[in-house]
């Protein structure tokens, strides 16, 4: 079935695999960065959507600057919960489906066990809390047509991430610390686009319900970890990424110690979970460095 589908934030690493991967499967689509569509504008959003007349949104647009929302948290929720809002509003209008990227950072952070897509939320940070109500803003505008697919620790070839800066500094140190002690699922960007396309086409054809979903890969391990194993597909010594604590970063937001989340839903739908986070590693391994190579 061919539908047409609106992405925001479309100069993302993200939006960009989900372009991707909709022109592969001959889907209509078009993609709006900031300097066209202001999320936060919301009659640039009522309008915009009423003309294009989509089947399926997906809100790729977000303040990510974790940081940086601590001190500017009103800025960050115009973007992150206004802007999902309207959308929602524009989308309750045209009859669209709706779909919001969203965070781990909604949860506490201080379990033990993965997290299921309907655990309570606790949110520690002002990112996470100007997220949650974006979450919030869309379940309550769309009950029947809103998704939200939160997701964690993503990477890809088309922008900054974790996978790619250890692929840089392995050229240039001779030893890396990183953190031992925050256990999440590295997430590459086109896994989580293809369950995003999967995603919106059981929603237009009434075979997933509306509400949260978890888009994260299976398995779990820590930012060392993770860095060990991109080590390991350079061919470089593994021992060279040395073990250090999440105090000796000084950081402003307080960073989840557990974002391991379930993926429970997904087969309730009969659509299969992100494949573990090695094997989704080991297949952008390609891509990541011929980025890193350009």
């Amino acid at each position: 079935m061919t539908a047409t589908w609106m992405v925001t934030g479309a100069r993302g690493m993200l939006a960009q695999e989900l372009l991707i991967r909709l022109a592969r499967d001959g889907q209509r689509a078009v993609g709006f960065d900031r300097a066209v569509l202001d999320i936060t504008d919301p009659e640039a959003v009522l309008r915009t959507v009423g003309e294009h007349r989509p089947d399926v949104v997906v809100n790729c647009a977000a303040w990510t600057a974790v940081d940086e929302a601590e001190a500017r948290e009103t800025e960050a929720l115009r973007v992150n919960g206004d802007g999902p809002r309207h959308l929602a509003d524009a989308c309750a209008a045209s009859g669209a489906r709706l779909l919001q990227v969203s965070t781990d950072y909604v949860f506490a952070g201080n379990d033990s066990f993965p997290y299921a897509e309907d655990a309570p939320t606790a949110p520690r940070c002002a990112y996470g809390r100007t997220k949650l109500a974006g979450e919030q803003a869309v379940l309550a505008a769309l009950p029947d047509t809103g998704y939200v697919v939160r997701t964690a620790w993503l990477y890809g070839a088309g922008g900054a991430n974790f996978a790619r800066t250890v692929m840089r500094l392995a050229d240039v140190r001779d030893t890396l610390h990183v953190v031992v002690d925050q256990l999440g699922q590295p997430t590459w960007a086109a896994d989580l686009a293809d369950r995003l396309v999967r995603l919106g086409r059981a929603a237009l054809t009434g075979t997933a319900p509306a509400g949260v979903y978890h888009g994260t890969s299976g398995g779990e391990t820590t930012w060392f970890g993770f860095a060990r194993e991109v080590f390991r597909l350079l061919g470089a010594d593994p021992r060279r990424v040395r073990p250090t604590t999440s105090d000796t970063f000084a950081r402003v937001a307080p960073r989840p110690a557990y974002s391991v989340l379930g993926h429970a839903r997904w087969r309730t739908v009969g659509i299969e979970p992100i494949r573990d986070w090695r094997e989704g590693l080991h297949a952008a391994f390609p891509e990541l460095l011929a980025a890193e190579r350009r």
